[in-house]
C-alpha cells in the first residue's frame, strides 16, 4: 500500500499542543484557501484552511467530537442505505472512540481515537453554560448524539492534553509494516486510466514528477475540496466543464462538485473585564503546566463549550449550534487581538444554500474555485436562522453568569452591535465543515454508491467527508471518520491493496 500526502510530516511541534491550532492556519501544514467573494457576506472572500500534513485537517483543527444527531443518521440511510443508518453509524463509533471520562452516556474503551473532556476548563466557560439555563438552553454535558437538546463541556480527541490526530491514532500505529509505503510532499495531480479502469497515479515528490501504477484501487482522501478537484482534473465530472478546459472525458458524472454545503458561523467577539482568557496563555508559568503535566490553558482547544437552540420553537430540532471559546476569535481566526476577550458563536448547521467547486485550470497546480453561495438559499430561511442566532447569543451574553465578564463588542464594533442584519453579513465565516461535493447515495446521480465507489469508473473508492450526503447537527470529523473506517472494512472484505492520496 502507497500512501501519498501532499504537505509535509506532522512534526510541527504546535501540531500537538491543542491551544495553538489558530497558528498552523496559513502555515506549510495548510492549504490556506479561500472561497470566491461571497454575495451575500458583504462580497467577502471566506478563509477555508484544510490541513496540509499526515492526519489532513484533524492536526489542525479545534479537535472537537460532537458526533451529531441520531436523526441526521435516519437522513443518510434515507439516501445512501442501512450500512449508513443510525445504528451502523453509532456501532463506529463506539469501535472508534476510547472514552477517558466516565460521565458519557456511550463509555467505550479500546478503541484507537482517545476522547476527553477539557482537562482545565477556564472558569468563563462555566459561567457560560450557566448562562445557557439562564437563556432557556440546558448546557448539561453530552454529545448531542443522545439527546436533542443538549450541548455541554466540548469532548475533544486528544490524549494527556495533547492533540491526537488521525495520524496518531492509525498512521503511526501500522508504520511498521512492510506492506505500507508513506511518502510526503507528494501531491496527487490526476488518476490514469485504461478506458474506465484505474490503473495507475500521477504526482508530483519532490518536485519530480512521478507516475505509480496500481494493481486493485486507489482511494481518495482529499476532502471536500481536493477529491472533486484531482476527479475533474483526471476526466471524471461534467463533461461541460472538462471539456471547457480540454480535459478528455472518462465519465460524465455531471454532480462531482457540486451539493457543496458548510456549517456557517456567525462570530460575536467581546471584551473580558477580567484577564483570565486564553489571551497570552503561553506565559512560562503555563508552559511548564503543559509541558510537565499536560494541564493548563495551553491543553484548550478554544472551543471549549457548546449548545444547541431552534431560530424558531416549532422546529422539531435544533438547527443551531452556540459555540463558546474563552478567548479572541476575530478576523476568522487569523487575528490574535490585543487584549482578553471572549467569543461567542452561532452556527447555522442545516443550510438550504449549496454551492460548487469548479475548475479554473487544467493545471493541476492551479487551485479549484470554491463558492459555497452561502445565505443564497431562495426562501432567505438560512439568514433568518443566523438572525434569531445571534438573538440567542445576545441573551446569553447578558445571563447574570456571563454579563459580568463581558465588556465592548470588538465584533462587530460597538456602533453597529445592534444591526444584526450587518453583524450576520460582516461576521460570519466558515466553520470549516464542507461536505457533500461527492456525495454518496443510492440513486444513479451520485458520485459514489454506498461502498463508497465512484460511479463510471472502476477502481476508484473515496473515503472522506466529501461523500457525506447531508451536514450533520454537529461538526464533521466524527463521521468523517466513521466514512474512513468504514471503508477500511469494505476494503479488507475485498482484500484489495490500495493507493490512498490525502
Amino acid at each position: 500500500m502507497l500512501l501519498l500526502e501532499a504537505g509535509p510530516p506532522d512534526d510541527d511541534p504546535a501540531i500537538r499542543m491543542p491551544a495553538a491550532f489558530l497558528s498552523l492556519f496559513n502555515s506549510q501544514v495548510d492549504w490556506a484557501r479561500s472561497t470566491v467573494p461571497q454575495e451575500h457576506l458583504a462580497g467577502r472572500k471566506v478563509f477555508w484552511p484544510h490541513g496540509r500534513t499526515l492526519g489532513g485537517s484533524s492536526s489542525i483543527n479545534a479537535m472537537m467530537w460532537v458526533r451529531g444527531f441520531a436523526q441526521d443518521y435516519e437522513t443518510w440511510e434515507r439516501l445512501a442505505g442501512p450500512a449508513w443508518g443510525r445504528h451502523s453509524i453509532l456501532r463506529i463509533f463506539e469501535a472508534l472512540e476510547d472514552r477517558e471520562d466516565a460521565l458519557t452516556l456511550h463509555r467505550t474503551t479500546g478503541g484507537e481515537l482517545p476522547i476527553s473532556l477539557q482537562r482545565d476548563p477556564n472558569p468563563l466557560t462555566i459561567a457560560f453554560l450557566a448562562a445557557c439555563v439562564e437563556a432557556g438552553l440546558d448546557g448539561t454535558s453530552t454529545d448531542g448524539y443522545a439527546s436533542a437538546e443538549h450541548g455541554g463541556m466540548t469532548s475533544v480527541t486528544q490524549r494527556d492534553g495533547r492533540r491526537f490526530s488521525a495520524a496518531d491514532a492509525f498512521l503511526k500505529p501500522a508504520s511498521g509494516r512492510p506492506n505500507l509505503t508513506v511518502r510526503t510532499a507528494a501531491t496527487a495531480r490526476r488518476l490514469l486510466f485504461d478506458g474506465r479502469r484505474a490503473t495507475g497515479l500521477e504526482y508530483l515528490h519532490n518536485g519530480r514528477l512521478t507516475n505509480v501504477s496500481v494493481g486493485h484501487e486507489i482511494v481518495l482522501c482529499g476532502g471536500a475540496v481536493n477529491t472533486p478537484h484531482l476527479l475533474k482534473l483526471s476526466g471524471i465530472g461534467p463533461a461541460e466543464e472538462l471539456r471547457r478546459y480540454g480535459i478528455p472525458v472518462v465519465a460524465n458524472r455531471s454532480e462531482v462538485g457540486r451539493n457543496l454545503a458548510d456549517h456557517l458561523v456567525t462570530m460575536t467577539v467581546a471584551e473580558c473585564t477580567e484577564p483570565i482568557t486564553l489571551f497570552g496563555a503561553a506565559t512560562p508559568r503555563e508552559l511548564i503546566r503543559y509541558g510537565k503535566y499536560g494541564r493548563g490553558m495551553l491543553t484548550s482547544n478554544l472551543g471549549e463549550a457548546y449548545t444547541f437552540a431552534r431560530s424558531d420553537p416549532s422546529l422539531e430540532l435544533p438547527d443551531l449550534e452556540l459555540l463558546f471559546a474563552p478567548g479572541p476569535y476575530l478576523d476568522e481566526g487569523l487575528t490574535l487581538g490585543d487584549r482578553h476577550a471572549l467569543s461567542l458563536g452561532t452556527v447555522l448547521l442545516q443550510p438550504q444554500s449549496r454551492g460548487t467547486i469548479t475548475l479554473q485550470s487544467p493545471d493541476p497546480e492551479t487551485a479549484p474555485c470554491i463558492d459555497p453561495r452561502y445565505l443564497s438559499d431562495p426562501g432567505g430561511r438560512d439568514r433568518a436562522a443566523l438572525a434569531a442566532g445571534v438573538a440567542w447569543s445576545r441573551r446569553i451574553l447578558a445571563g447574570p453568569s456571563l454579563a459580568p465578564f463581558v465588556g465592548k463588542s470588538l465584533q462587530p464594533p460597538a456602533h453597529t452591535v445592534d444591526d444584526i442584519t450587518a453583524t450576520v453579513e460582516h461576521c460570519s465565516h466558515s466553520l470549516y465543515h464542507p461536505v457533500a461535493t461527492c456525495r454518496m447515495g443510492l440513486d444513479e446521480a451520485s458520485v459514489v454508491d454506498p461502498e463508497l465507489r465512484v460511479r463510471g469508473v472502476s477502481g476508484v473508492r473515496i473515503a472522506d467527508a466529501s461523500v457525506m450526503p447531508q451536514l450533520i447537527r454537529g461538526h464533521t470529523y466524527a463521521p468523517a471518520l466513521a466514512v474512513g473506517l468504514r471503508a477500511a472494512d469494505l476494503m479488507t472484505r475485498a482484500r484489495t491493496p490500495a493507493t490512498l492520496t490525502g
